[in-house]
Formats: structure tokens, sequence, C-alpha cells
């Protein structure tokens, strides 16, 4: 939002109209004792004071005069600390990947399993977040752990996210969505985003959702989450007593979380859907505009206008007589 840093020096500008009161009761009364020293009619020198009335008021006093008022003014603006958000400037962002990395990922409804198609949709979103964005990964089964800290080389990051491999553990999204939020805050002063993804429901960690949830929200982390799995449940594997392993995904919780903390759900159902998901991400995280300083501006037009005044003043048409 454009504004003052500090408003309080646009009080130097009331100053103007009191100089230019006193500028035109001084000069009127600088011609009437000049027209009573020369003993000139003062009916006769008013009328010919209409007729050149124009050409007097853009004389070379003057114009340094409104010269010197214009400088004035912009200096005081300048003082007060002007700013606006420049749109082709934007704010970098904080950009952390949550990835489900529990045994329900070995699930090969998606080619060859959920994971690997996990991995390069999201490596995808990487790639083509801005160059101010900075991107860190964090994986979480029974507990979360970080996989790549925070960091503006996106092709680091890349490679350590297609080096997570999958664990036989549980599901913690508890502990998962803690971790992220705590590493999209490592760096203050951006904006800051977790994409989590989860094919379970929370069934391990120390941490539950809510609280993750009031954790991301005091630290005004926006999360936003995918839904991975096919509409039917999908056997992953076997028990140690031969009970077959089924990924049932928990939306409720998926869908609590992004709405508590401003951000959008999404479900994917296959390959295709989570790729388009990952190419959208990038376009739903806001960017803000920067609050650039334009005090300069202001600066630079004061300066234009003191060394026309005094061009105007001491040049070869002088301003005094």
């Amino acid at each position: 939002m454009s504004g003052f840093y500090h408003p309080e020096f646009l009080a130097g500008l009331l100053l103007i109209p009191c100089l230019i009161y006193y500028y035109i009761y001084h000069e009127k009364h600088s011609r009437r004792r000049a027209l009573e020293f020369s003993k000139l009619s003062f009916a006769k020198a008013a009328a010919a004071e209409d007729k050149t009335r124009r050409r007097k008021f853009l004389s070379p006093k003057n114009t340094v005069f409104i010269l010197l008022l214009l400088a004035s003014g912009l200096i005081f603006t300048g003082l007060a600390g002007p700013h606006m958000p420049l749109e082709t400037e934007k704010e970098g962002v904080n950009v952390v990947l949550a990835m489900d990395v529990s045994g329900s990922m070995h699930a090969t409804d998606y080619k060859p399993d959920r994971l690997e198609v996990a991995k390069e949709s999201a490596l995808t979103l990487i790639e083509n977040l801005g160059e101010k964005d900075f991107a860190g990964v964090v994986t979480f089964d029974s507990g979360a752990a970080s996989a790549a800290y925070l960091s503006p080389d996106k092709e680091k990051t890349g490679r350590k996210l297609m080096a997570v491999s999958i664990k036989d553990g549980n599901t913690a999204i508890g502990d998962g969505l803690a971790l992220a939020a705590d590493m999209a805050d490592s760096i203050p002063d951006r904006r800051k985003v977790v994409i989590l993804l989860s094919d379970g429901e929370n069934n391990a960690g120390g941490i539950t959702p809510e609280e993750a949830i009031s954790f991301a929200k005091n630290r005004n982390i926006q999360v936003f989450t995918i839904g991975l799995g096919s509409d039917e449940p999908v056997l992953y594997d076997y028990d140690t007593f031969g009970n077959p392993l089924y990924a049932n995904l928990d939306e409720g919780i998926l869908k609590k979380i992004a709405e508590e903390t401003d951000g959008r759900y999404f479900r994917s159902v296959d390959e295709e859907t989570l790729s388009e998901i990952y190419s959208g991400l990038n376009q739903a995280i806001i960017r803000e505009a920067e609050e650039s300083d334009i005090d300069y501006i202001f600066y630079l037009i004061a300066a234009v206008a003191l060394i026309a005044a005094i061009l105007k003043a001491f040049g070869r048409r002088q301003a005094v007589p």
C-alpha cells in the first residue's frame, strides 16, 4: 500500500503558503515605497501594472521564488519517506514441501509408485519457482525429518528431493506439518508457504494435526494440502501376520489444515491430476508486491529545481535588480 513512513514531515508543507503570503506582502509594499520615492502617481502606476501583470508574474525574480518553493515542498515530501508497491519487484517466498514417505507410498496405482510420481511432480514446482523464492523439503512417516534445508539453490534442493526414499513407518501428519512450518519460518520477513502431500491418515507422531495447525497459524504460514490416492482403497503390502494393508486417505484432516491456514486442498486420483496440481500451485502462491522507497525521486526533482533557480538568479538574466 502506498504511503509515508514519516508523515510528520509533511507538516513542513504548511510553511509554503506562509512564504507565499510573506512574499506577496513584501513585494506589494516594496513597490509602494518605490512609487512614493519616485513621486509617480499611484493611479497611473496601478494602471500600468495591470497591463504588465502577466509579464511580471513570470519575471526572473518570481520564477526563482516559485522554483525555491517547489524544491522546498519536494524536500519535505521526500523526508516523509514516500513508498509504493512496485508490481515488477516481487517479494521472495519460502516454500517448503512436506512429503509423506510412509509405507503406503509403495502403492503402485501411480506408476512406478506413488512416491516417485509425487517427487517428479514436486520437482517441476521447484524448478518453476521465482528467482527470489527459497525451497526446502521435509519428509514424514512415523516421525519427521529435514531432507533439504531452505535454500535459494533450487537445483540442489531438487537433487535432494529426488534422493528421498520410502520408509516403512506410519503417517505422522502433525509432525510433518510442524517441522515444515518451522523450516518455512526460519528465514524471516518473507512470505511463508507449506505444501503438504499425504496419502494416509494421521496415526503416529508426537504432535497432533491440531497443534501443528495452531503452530502454522501463529507464524502466518499458508498451507496447501494434497490428498493422494485412487477412488478405492489400494493394497500396498501385508503385515507380519499376512493381513493386507490398505492406503486410506483422510481427506478431512487435510481439508481442515488448508482451511484454517488460508490455503487450499487438492485431491489427486492419478499421475495426471497430481502433475496438474503441482503445476498450478506456483500460480496459487500469493506473492506480495514489495514496498519500494521513492523518496529519491522527490530529492532528484528538488535538486533540478534548485539548480534551475540558481541559474535563473545568477545567469545572464538575473532576478536581482
